[in-house]
């Protein structure tokens, strides 16, 4: 493989979009040399068809929670229900969780119960919290920190696209923040200007498919693949070449996600 090992931490392919094709999106992402994909739950309801997709591919694993956009429809569930659904190997992370005051789809008393339920899931677990944030950037650090200060947990700010303040009160609490293609878009400088001080040893890259496809690919149906394209996007903002940005969001990934399996070609040089 002549590409560097890269990861999609955060994607969806349990959406009807990939039905059809699964196995091809999974080929090509391998063949732009993603070696692990996290397939993301925004369903309780759905978690066996995610937890499936997981056991089906040895390089694909799974988080399991619910949305804040479906947090007021779904069942709700219990810290010890979320804490046995997550001992499943395959299971990496909590969430997605947090807040979209965006959209406001669910109550917002309803996205606060259930975010504070995916945080202690978290801290029971030790697994990372898969944070969802759009439009409440106050009161997701607020949370954050709060419940931070009761129990130590890990997470990540998934699909960055908030304000500065955010970013550093989650780095201050030990998260790790995650770029989709956003970044390549022409009227996300705001976002990038925060990028470029993010700590190397802290970020992660994703593609949120089928969503947000970066440059060249925006318009269309986002998938796994494309997130070399906001992987070099990341190397050229951070002045590395794009070999260094893979090493570092690679050993990244695995030092948040440390259930995920190392493939046998690639040394970890910190540690996981």
């Amino acid at each position: 493989m002549n590409a560097p090992a890269i990861v999609d931490s955060h994607c969806h392919l349990d959406f009807e979009t990939f039905e059809d094709e699964r196995d091809e999106v999974i080929e090509r992402a391998r063949l732009a040399g993603v070696c692990r994909m996290v397939t993301i739950s925004t369903r309780i309801t759905t978690f066996p068809k995610i937890r499936a997709i997981a056991e089906q591919y040895d390089d694909v694993f799974c988080s399991v929670g619910i949305h804040p956009h479906q947090a007021g429809e779904e069942p709700e569930v219990s810290v010890e229900e979320l804490v046995a659904l997550a001992a499943h190997p395959k299971v990496v992370g909590i969430g997605e969780s947090g807040f979209d005051y965006f959209y406001d789809s669910s109550p917002r008393d309803a996205q606060r119960r259930s975010f504070t339920t995916h945080i202690r899931a978290a801290q029971e677990t030790g697994l990372p919290l898969i944070v969802h944030a759009r439009d409440a950037d106050d009161d997701t650090a607020e949370l954050l920190e709060t419940e931070y200060a009761r129990k130590p947990y890990t997470g990540v700010l998934h699909c960055f696209s908030s304000g500065r303040r955010l970013a550093e009160r989650a780095l201050d609490i030990g998260f790790y923040v995650s770029l989709s293609g956003i970044i390549t878009f022409k009227n996300a400088e705001d976002i990038r200007s925060t990028v470029r001080d993010v700590p190397l040893d802290r970020l992660l890259v994703e593609t949120d498919s089928p969503y947000l496809a970066p440059v060249p690919k925006r318009g269309k149906r986002n998938e796994p693949a494309y997130v070399a394209h906001t992987h070099q996007a990341l190397a050229e903002l951070r002045g590395i070449s794009v070999e260094e940005m893979a090493k570092l969001t690679t050993e990244n990934f695995f030092r948040l996600f440390s259930r995920v399996s190392v493939p046998e070609d690639f040394t970890l040089t910190g540690g996981a």
